[in-house]
């Protein structure tokens, strides 16, 4: 006989100010169960969840907990005013019968001490000061809403560790898939106001959605309903974007393959031609890079070469310097010491971990619009805002809507419409993935793998690194960086360790810069030779003349109807392009070999 639920809510319905919310939703936590709840931003999950921790009343429905059964809730946003240090917190949240040297315990696994004075802590910091307070008691019942925000994947990981070892039941509320994956045992979907229960893991539940809803659409023609048009977008358009990501599957393995290609033993990379783009074949060189803040090294003799197409994660520890490293490679700050080189016509478009500032007061088409009319420009060609906003799942309704009162979900795919639109050929994003619900990473999924141009991310999502990237830049420790090729879990595989290991530890492992000592000459020449001078001087202009060269042949090529009105001129002009492609690639390289000579003789000068 099974055991009977320790948490029971039935029939719940919440108003959120003229809007229904939940509008019968229920929820069943049994001893030991491992429960995911998801949904949409702006579905109600965080709402259900405060109501089953008792800190919100719903409008009509039950709530039953066994009696003496303990439970512990962890909100988006902890509140610890009220408690000069973090240890204090954590204290104040233990019963009677609770140990708290595992309190402390806790508090040194999340890298705390217990010291810190609550005011002035970070988001991190209050992230994990409140998941001590909340694991420190063991409750029978822990309740955690998006408990990895701001968590580095060290972090991360070890919470796993830690809730896998736990006891007691657990609901979670997570946009990290993996995490939710791996500890989740059934899933409660929250849509439009109800609940439906999968007694499955996470792992099971994208595919089991997609069922419910083709049965659901199935069902509503039999009946000749109509479903409304962005309704039928925002829920069963997930089902086709998930169709269509399965081809880029393919796709991606090819580019870590191409990636894989270039890297040598050392870890350093190759030139090779990829498909042309707006900007040129060779988009970042950086050579011998060093950075340091203080005494303390963030970057050390750091190589890499990135080519257009590449999609480059940087992964590491919070502090291990991760947007520092992302802000030289994009020349936003200046090494110590190497260089940096930018390709050819970069393009940079850039959504930063701040997410920037948007007017509360401003509504969302005026933000897109620039207070322009009705009209967002997106790569150069003018589309209305109505047709661009719902591209980022958001309803002709909300166009007026003020930002301010947009979830932070909502704001976050705001954010990522608005960088999405200009036009570029290098996207770069830090965390891109903050507070962004699993249908909108779909979307930015989807949208990444359409992107022609070239992609530097940091982020702490590991099944969105697997998903993106072609190459991971990883934090080994002490100022050393590493260039793996493949997503997330190939670099675990290559490095055969954990995230929070450090290579400086094994004496075997070379600088990940290090270049063979025979490709360095005995002694630089002291000045460029005549030749070398007047190819750096006419490089660029050859350089532009070929992209315009380039330019006209892709726009004969893109007719149509031209190879079955001219088929020779249409295999002539092919040709060309071709040839055209490799001598711009040939030249940059020359460009950029001869440009970094040139600032090494007048740094030795």
């Amino acid at each position: 006989m099974a055991a009977p639920p320790l948490l029971l809510l039935d029939g719940i319905r919440f108003t959120l100010g003229n809007v229904p919310l939940l509008t019968g939703a229920a929820l069943s936590v049994s001893p030991g169960e491992r429960l995911a709840l998801v949904g949409r931003n702006g579905s109600g999950k965080s709402t259900l969840l405060r109501i089953a921790a008792g800190e919100l009343e719903p409008e009509d429905g039950t709530r039953f907990l066994q009696p003496g059964a303990t439970l512990r809730y962890l909100p988006q946003e902890p509140d610890l005013s009220g408690h000069a240090t973090v240890e204090d917190y954590v204290l104040a949240g233990l019963g009677p019968a609770d140990d708290p040297h595992r309190a402390r315990a806790l508090l040194e696994g999340l890298g705390l001490t217990g010291s810190e004075g609550t005011a002035r802590l970070s988001g991190g910091e209050a992230r994990r000061a409140a998941l001590a307070r909340a694991l420190a008691p063991q409750p029978d019942i822990l309740l955690l809403d998006e408990p990895t925000n701001h968590l580095d994947l060290p972090a991360i990981e070890w919470l796993e560790a830690e809730l896998a070892s736990l006891r007691g039941a657990l609901v979670l509320i997570s946009h990290d898939r993996r995490f939710l994956s791996r500890l989740s045992r059934a899933t409660l979907w929250l849509d439009r106001g109800m609940t439906r229960r999968l007694d499955r893991g996470f792992g099971d539940f994208e595919a089991w959605r997609e069922e419910q809803l083709e049965l659901e659409e199935q069902a509503a023609h039999k009946l000749g309903r109509q479903i409304a048009r962005e309704e039928h977008w925002l829920r069963h358009g997930v089902s086709a974007r998930r169709k269509r990501n399965m081809r880029r599957v393919g796709e991606l393995h090819a580019l870590r393959q191409a990636r894989r290609d270039r890297i040598k033993p050392t870890g350093t990379v190759q030139m090779q031609a990829a498909e042309a783009s707006a900007s040129g074949q060779l988009v970042i060189a950086a050579e011998g890079v060093a950075k340091a803040w203080g005494e303390r090294r963030v970057v050390r003799d750091f190589a890499t070469r990135i080519i257009k197409g590449d999609r480059i994660g940087i992964v590491g520890a919070n502090g291990a310097g991760k947007t520092t490293l992302l802000n030289i490679l994009t020349g936003q700050l200046a090494p110590d010491a190497g260089t940096v080189k930018l390709g050819s016509n970069i393009a940079m478009a850039t959504l930063d971990q701040m997410r920037g500032a948007l007017d509360p007061n401003r509504t969302l088409a005026d933000t897109l619009t620039e207070g322009r009319g009705d009209q967002v420009w997106v790569g150069g060609k003018p589309r209305h805002v109505i047709g661009y906003m719902q591209d980022f799942l958001f309803i002709p309704d909300q166009a007026r809507t003020p930002v301010g009162k947009l979830s932070g979900g909502e704001r976050g795919r705001l954010l990522l419409a608005r960088a999405l639109a200009a036009p570029s050929n290098l996207l770069v994003l830090d965390e891109p993935t903050n507070d962004l619900d699993l249908e909108t990473l779909d979307l930015l999924e989807e949208m990444l793998g359409d992107y022609g141009g070239t992609v530097l991310l940091v982020s702490h999502d590991r099944d969105f690194l697997d998903r993106v990237c072609t190459g991971i830049i990883m934090a080994e420790g002490e100022g050393r960086w590493q260039d793996y090729a493949g997503g997330y879990s190939d670099m675990l595989a290559q490095r055969g360790e954990g995230v929070a290991a450090r290579a400086v530890a094994k004496p075997a492992r070379e600088a990940p810069a290090a270049r063979p000592a025979a490709s360095a000459p005995a002694a630089p020449a002291k000045k460029m030779s005549f030749k070398d001078q007047h190819a750096l001087a006419t490089l660029p202009a050859t350089m532009e003349k070929l992209q315009k060269e380039i330019g006209v042949l892709r726009n004969w090529l893109a007719d149509p109807e031209l190879y079955a009105r001219d088929p020779k001129g249409f295999t002539q002009r092919t040709e060309a392009l071709a040839e055209r492609e490799a001598a711009l690639a040939a030249a940059e390289e020359e460009w950029l070999r001869l440009e970094m000579l040139r600032e090494e003789l007048e740094g030795s000068a």
